[in-house]
């Protein structure tokens, strides 16, 4: 089975653009963590909910004061006045703060058929208000060495095809050696320089539908953004993010940060 993760099952049907046959596995939208356990958004306080008409559509990171970030695969075909980002909250789709999204910007290197360069940042209409829960996290300018030990967050259930759970989840896997994600991806075209894979050989922990879009952290830094993979925490199949230090230039050009 693959995975789209972008979008929940609920949302499905109501997006205009619906998700395309592509060279690689889904991407993760819908949401789920892996062989994960819950977390507290006072420990993770960069979380956020990308949700369209108020209910969750991917994960998210706050980077400053007035930007987050997420998958352009999120952002992919949706309008400003559609979504928002909800802060401060260890549970989906209530309490925190709700904030409008005022802009959205793509990669313009963004391919929806590879999903290469597969990162957007959104402009919220007021500052996100820093406190309890609430927080940014700098973006990495040195990509993760292999084996560096990645924490991932989100909101989803807990096995392939499953259920969404409430509550925030984490779940920690080490950064696989490109080459060897490569080859594993070698039928879906490998993966490119703007990527970088975590997981297990034998599987059991990873990201899922939903959970697009969401951090990579490790050593205090945004590394990654879940980005697709094939099925949920297989064995052989890790998953794939975003490289945020590979594209942080064109974060800066875009922010200013």
């Amino acid at each position: 089975m693959f995975r789209f993760l972008v979008i929940t099952a609920a949302l499905v049907c109501c997006l205009e653009a619906a998700p395309r046959t592509l060279r690689r596995p889904h991407l993760r939208g819908g949401s789920r963590i892996v062989g994960g356990t819950d977390a507290d958004i006072k420990d993770f306080p960069y979380q956020l909910s990308y949700q369209y008409y108020d209910y969750h559509m991917c994960g998210a990171s706050i980077i400053s004061e007035d930007w987050a970030i997420t998958a352009a695969h999120c952002s992919d075909g949706v309008y400003e006045d559609e979504v928002s980002l909800r802060a401060g909250s260890s549970i989906v789709e209530e309490g925190g703060e709700v904030y409008e999204v005022a802009r959205i910007i793509i990669s313009e290197q963004y391919d929806w058929y590879t999903i290469d360069n597969d990162i957007s940042v959104l402009k919220v209409a007021t500052k996100f208000r820093f406190g309890d829960g609430i927080a940014a996290i700098p973006l990495a300018t040195v990509s993760p060495a292999v084996g560096t030990l990645v924490t991932i967050t989100g909101w989803g259930a807990t096995s392939e095809g499953g259920y969404s759970p409430l509550q925030l989840k984490q779940v920690q896997v080490p950064v696989i050696d490109h080459d060897q994600c490569s080859q594993a991806y070698e039928q879906y075209g490998g993966v490119t320089d703007s990527m970088l894979c975590a997981g297990l050989s034998t599987g059991g922990k990873d990201a899922c539908q939903g959970d697009s879009g969401g951090p990579y952290v490790a050593n205090g830094e945004l590394v990654g953004l879940v980005s697709w993979g094939l099925g949920c925490a297989r064995p052989k199949y890790p998953g794939v993010a975003a490289d945020v230090a590979n594209l942080r230039s064109w974060v800066t050009e875009k922010t200013g940060i």
